[in-house]
């Protein structure tokens, strides 16, 4: 009975949106306005069966699974779905579903900004981040032949899109002798072999049986009810959402209508996967990700290849496929099997962190925009200022209190916050507290000591945060967010460059003071300790320990009086390179589901995939060259240095030779900092922001620290002042 109201609601919405059954496929291709006609009888139907559907699934939900190589797996997949879109009135089946199930965020970023469908599903197929490299929309209608299907047109995406990893899951399916079962295109794409061949095709879960289902161990199904909507010649539309609020609860109907169909006849010993495969506009979000299997009800869901219990990727889908199934995961696999986590879940959680995310996403230009618009303010008024010697308190604490912005981003995550007043509000918090420490200790009388703390506050942070599982940096304007897919875990590129630079200025605090084979061991000693700190499994920055290693090398041997030369500074980048590889080879011996991008990166090597990645790498980097928030800082940054040091008394009234003389070891922290902060931008694809963020600390806290110099200069001997007065004339 509950079989057949299902089908009904089915059968209903295709009717009202004039689709028909063509060849007894269950699509609702139709535009928004035809959406909105069907689902309210596809509604009223799926509330009526909704009771019954509850039994159903408390009734799987309860009986034995099969340990890992013996059950069976079905994937469904909603492209669009996220966290908000799950109700009990508007989506029964689904609501069921993940009330069963362990959940979290799935992270859909593949290769671009914005994920659609047909990479969605192409990325489940590779189990790797890939992209079909020409119209970015729905996935290709499969061709069918007898029980099975092919997809037209297969080897473009291996021959021409460079797709070379496409057909994984299918493959490894076939060569392990496992039956498969695609409902819809998408299914179709992902569980297709080599040659682009389904095994068994059907476009309608209203044409499979439970019979049908036990047939095959591995049944994946397209849902693309919601999505279609969206599409505009078959591609994204370039705006956040184009559908009105009733008009997506209509879509969603229909979805949930299709979705129900197949959880009313799978068997009940199954695993079920639920995945929001896809974004739906032109704003990333996380989607959703639900894995329903005896023991995850009420729990976490996520994965090691992100080290958070409540994110997964779309390649940990392949991953957890073929583990639930005993398959072998092929070694280009990057994604690992889902894990259900030690915490509770709630659907109000992972709804606030995607809305956490994009408070921050939403805020993230103009805070960068703000940051360089300072900078070059700065440079500006400090170039006309420090000519004046009642001004020189000023353009200190300007000084000051500008290289203390960056590390508020991070600290600000200490504080609950999900508003954008709240999160401002907590950044000018600490802000003015870590501003006033600076100025405000005994310390302030000594020229490094603004410098001491603030750079010393920059390290710690990330040192610390490092140490306790990277929490600060997550949903951080310097850091990164989720929903992009940039990094999940460890030192991103512009904490690295941010953590780099306060070491190397921190420990030349501590040479200043103690010179000599003290000083040189801590610079080597704490240097070597926050590179290994970063360049292991902490961290995993694999271009942060290539830039590290010569800015440290620098640093010492300019502060031991010998010699730096083109052929050291290459000998050293090389050493970078040997002992980040050694990391890597390292962590690539450990177990797959352990391994974090830097062993991958090592099989990527073996397997020949690493010259794709580098290249993209190097795209992004020299996209980053025009990026018009960061060059600024380089720019007038770079040139207020150079002028500074060969014209001083023009450019900065002496305050840069000032801090130099006070403090040799400032001077050789300064050009290991650019040392580092150069190679970063060359060896990183955030390329320009390595660079940028680190003058960003560096060069207000060297003018903070010259301008002490000359103000206790002028309390020793109130001469001084006059002759600053002339000088600057």
């Amino acid at each position: 009975m509950r079989r057949a109201v299902v089908v009904l609601a089915v059968l209903l919405g295709q009717l009202l949106t004039g689709q028909g059954l063509l060849t007894g496929a269950a699509r609702a291709e139709a535009g928004a306005d035809r959406v909105a006609a069907a689902a309210a009888g596809a509604d009223r139907v799926a509330r009526a069966e909704s009771g019954a559907a509850s039994l159903a699934r408390g009734h799987a939900a309860g009986s034995t699974q099969a340990p890992d190589g013996t059950g069976r797996v079905a994937l469904i997949g909603v492209s669009g779905l996220h966290w908000n879109d799950l109700t009990q009135a508007d989506t029964p089946n689904l609501w069921d579903l993940v009330a069963s199930s362990a959940i979290g965020s799935l992270s859909v970023r593949t290769v671009g900004n914005v994920t659609c469908p047909y990479d969605g599903w192409l990325t489940v197929s590779a189990g790797t981040r890939s992209a079909v490299g020409y119209g970015c929309g729905a996935p290709p209608m499969p061709e069918p032949q007898g029980e099975g299907a092919t997809i037209p047109d297969y080897r473009y995406l291996i021959d021409v899109a460079g797709q070379r990893n496409a057909g994984t899951l299918g493959e490894s399916l076939k060569a392990a002798g496992q039956c498969s079962i695609a409902i819809g295109p998408g299914a179709a794409l992902g569980l297709a072999d080599r040659q682009g061949a389904v095994q068994h095709y059907h476009a309608s879960p209203l044409q499979v049986r439970t019979a049908d289902l036990e047939k095959c161990r591995m049944i994946a199904m397209d849902v693309d009810d919601l999505i279609r909507p969206y599409l505009t010649g078959d591609r994204l539309p370039k705006v956040p959402d184009q559908l009105t609020p009733a008009q997506r609860r209509d879509a969603l109907r229909l979805a949930d209508a299709k979705a129900g169909a197949l959880l009313s006849v799978l068997p009940a010993d199954t695993t079920v996967l639920l995945a929001g495969l896809s974004d739906h506009g032109s704003v990333p979000h996380l989607r959703v990700a639900a894995l329903r299997e005896p023991g995850a009800q009420g729990r976490l869901l996520g994965a090691a290849s992100t080290r958070r219990e409540d994110i997964s990727i779309l390649p940990d889908l392949t991953s957890t496929t073929l583990t639930k199934l005993g398959v072998p995961v092929p070694a280009t696999v990057v994604g690992v099997p889902m894990q259900a986590g030690e915490h509770g879940a709630t659907v109000e959680h992972l709804q606030r962190a995607d809305a956490t995310a994009q408070t921050m996403r939403s805020a993230k230009g103009q805070y960068f925009t703000a940051l360089a618009v300072l900078q070059v303010l700065f440079y500006v008024l400090a170039f006309l200022l420090l000519r004046r010697r009642k001004q020189l308190p000023w353009v200190r604490a300007a000084a000051t209190a500008l290289a203390a912005l960056p590390v508020t981003s991070f600290l600000v995550n200490l504080l609950p916050w999900s508003t954008h007043l709240q999160l401002f509000g907590g950044m000018l918090a600490w802000w003015a507290a870590i501003t006033a420490l600076a100025l405000a200790g005994p310390w302030r009388r000594r020229p490094l000591g603004p410098l001491a703390v603030v750079a010393g506050v920059t390290a710690l942070t990330l040192a610390g945060d490092l140490l306790t599982g990277t929490t600060l940096q997550l949903n951080s304007f310097m850091g990164f967010s989720a929903e992009q897919g940039a990094r999940y875990f460890g030192l991103g590129n512009i904490p690295f460059a941010l953590f780099a630079t306060g070491t190397l200025l921190t420990t030349t605090v501590i040479a200043h003071r103690w010179p000599g084979k003290v000083g040189l061991a801590a610079i080597v000693g704490l240097g070597a300790a926050a590179m290994v700190l970063g360049g292991s499994g902490l961290g995993s920055d694999f271009g942060g320990v290539i830039a590290f290693v010569p800015g440290i090398a620098v640093t010492a041997l300019i502060l031991s009086g010998r010699r730096v030369s083109l052929l050291k500074l290459a000998l050293f980048c090389v050493a970078g390179g040997v002992i980040v590889m050694t990391f890597a080879w390292i962590n690539y011996l450990r177990p797959a589901n352990e391994q974090t991008h830097l062993g991958r990166f090592v099989g990527q090597v073996l397997t020949g995939e690493a010259l794709d990645v580098i290249w993209r790498k190097l795209q992004a980097m020299l996209g980053t060259l025009l990026n018009p928030n960061l060059m600024p800082i380089v720019i007038v940054a770079v040139a207020f240095l150079v002028y500074a040091i060969l014209r001083p008394e023009q450019a900065s009234a002496g305050v840069v030779p000032a801090a130099f003389e006070h403090s040799p070891a400032l001077r050789a922290g300064l050009i290991g900092t650019l040392v580092s902060g150069v190679v970063g931008m060359l060896v990183n694809d955030s390329g320009a922001a390595v660079l940028s963020m680190a003058l960003a600390l560096a060069v207000p806290l060297l003018l903070a620290t010259g301008i002490g110099v000359l103000m206790r200069r002028e309390q020793s001997s109130p001469g001084v002042g006059e002759q600053l007065t002339r000088v600057s004339k």
